[in-house]
């Protein structure tokens, strides 16, 4: 038998017995039987508890009364895990013995245990009623198997009720292995993939895993560019410019961007895009000017919407892509939801909407997001018209959703981006700083796998990536010649990210193709 007393690790606070008997526990999760059994018997450390084996023993017999001094005798239960317990049990005995037509025995058990154990009369009549709906189930109490079967179901709950050191949590070691590779995943910043992780050594991603490198350079704009976002199925990316067009680029399956559709049709700049959910449909808006509405597959308009002098400043979709809402500057017009062919199916105005700036929606449709008077964010439920506004000490020039829906992130003109929590969960927002934001309006994005990593663009013709846990941007990208005004990750491929420029071009970025570059440089 081995002490308990022997202790593991560098820094000794693991405690031998108890890491062998959940490698014990784990060999049998596997299957492996045969090598459990082995380990068992050479190092004296069983996988079951003295007092689970005497459970076991006495449930497989039959002898409840037993189970019930058992469980009585377990040191160190709460009185609700020993209550819970035991409810399992005397359950599980009235219902064999009122299904073997022995009613008599089941009421007996039932008012000799149920008072002494203090049960609430939920529990009682959970009890009673299982004695009587139970003899719908027909059991055969002449198999011996399916009342081994139905005692087997006893045991499985009780390991899920007891706890350690009676039983042990399922498969205890996985859950130990994959809390630490978790750990180290959220500890590493160049983490952008999916999928298994070796546990051969620690986990440590290379800045290899996120776009770092110009891998394109389109110029077709002729003017600023304003705006770039990529489809939801990241096989297009749509950009705005100043010289009044929007472009539609088609994503070729070795990373490289081709031009499909340039659309022209706005007298004014062209100042963002918003793609359909399903990526059937792009919105442009021009500058004070309309709002327009393409086909993605033949780059036709097929609406204006210019109804009533509506200037609109920004807009969104809805996830069934048969509705937008869109935010004007003007104060008295305020936030219209439309079809996609102009049809006004609601909309809120008056004093609490005044000049909107820009606004989202949640993937899920359940929340409006607005940023209105400059600083302030208002989350308005959709179902239940609960309403939350923050307030920022600084004015906000953009906002931008997490792919997951539970984050947002703004941009401050104090050269901050806050990120917070549409459930409304924190007191204060998460903040990263690095970047250069006075006068212009910047856009920033989520990106990477499960939206692990902010970029934006900057004042300085740089573009800047942090990883959601450091406050410090983890890469400045140098490429541009003067302001960078937005970026986009692309949803479905985590390593390519876009950014537009009043330089009049538009950059893709893609991973370092060098294997010697150190983190941290560019």
């Amino acid at each position: 038998m081995e002490s308990s007393a022997v202790l593991l690790g560098s820094k000794g606070l693991i405690r031998k017995h108890e890491f062998v008997r959940v490698i014990i526990q784990c060999l049998y999760s596997f299957g492996y039987q045969k090598s459990a059994l082995c380990l068992e018997a050479e190092s004296g450390i069983s996988y079951k508890s003295s007092d689970f084996k005497l459970l076991e023993s006495q449930i497989f017999s039959g002898n409840w009364y037993g189970c019930i001094d058992t469980i009585n005798g377990i040191k160190g239960l709460t009185d609700d895990v020993r209550v819970s317990t035991l409810f399992l049990v005397l359950k599980h005995c009235l219902l064999e013995y009122s299904n073997c037509g022995d009613d008599a025995s089941a009421l007996a058990m039932l008012r000799k245990e149920a008072p002494i154990f203090h049960f609430s009369k939920d529990k009682i009549h959970k009890l009673a009623y299982s004695i009587f709906t139970s003899k719908d189930m027909n059991l055969d109490c002449s198999n011996d198997n399916v009342i081994h079967e139905l005692r087997k179901k006893l045991l499985r709950d009780l390991e899920k009720t007891l706890p350690p050191p009676t039983c042990l949590p399922d498969r205890r070691l996985e859950q130990l292995v994959e809390t630490t590779v978790m750990a180290q995943i959220d500890s590493c910043m160049y983490h952008n993939f999916s999928g298994a992780v070796s546990i051969y050594e620690d986990h440590c991603c290379g800045r290899d895993q996120i776009p770092t490198e110009t891998i394109q350079v389109l110029t077709e704009h002729k003017n600023e560019v304003w705006f770039v976002q990529f489809s939801n199925n990241g096989e297009y990316l749509a950009s705005s410019s100043s010289d009044c067009s929007a472009i539609i680029w088609k994503v070729l399956e070795d990373g490289k961007l081709t031009l499909r559709h340039i659309l022209r049709s706005h007298q004014s700049q062209v100042s963002f895009v918003a793609w359909s959910p399903d990526d059937a449909k792009l919105l442009t808006c021009g500058h004070a000017e309309v709002l327009k509405l393409w086909d993605v597959e033949t780059g036709t308009c097929k609406h204006t919407f210019e109804d009533h002098g509506f200037i609109v400043s920004s807009c969104a979709w809805f996830p069934d892509s048969k509705r937008l809402v869109c935010g004007s500057a003007d104060p008295e017009m305020g936030i219209h939801l439309w079809d996609c062919e102009g049809n006004e199916i609601k909309a809120w105005r008056g004093s609490r909407m005044p000049k909107i700036l820009d606004l989202a929606v949640t993937p899920d449709g359940e929340n409006l997001i607005s940023i209105f008077l400059d600083k302030e964010i208002r989350i308005l439920n959709l179902e239940s018209n609960a309403e939350r506004v923050i307030s920022e000490d600084h004015s906000i020039s953009s906002l931008s959703i997490s792919g997951d829906g539970k984050f947002f992130i703004v941009n401050l003109n104090n050269q901050e981006i806050h990120m917070w929590d549409v459930a409304g969960e924190w007191q204060q927002p998460l903040k990263y700083t690095g970047h250069q934001q006075n006068k212009y309006v910047i856009r920033s994005c989520f990106g990477g796998v499960n939206s692990a990593f902010i970029a934006s663009g900057s004042e300085n013709s740089e573009v800047y990536i942090w990883s959601r846990h450091s406050s410090k941007p983890i890469e400045v990208l140098s490429g541009h010649s003067t302001t960078v005004n937005c970026v986009s990750w692309n949803p479905k491929r985590p390593k390519m990210l876009a950014s537009a420029s009043d330089d009049q071009t538009i950059r893709i970025w893609g991973p370092t193709s060098s294997k010697n570059v150190k983190p941290g440089q560019s």
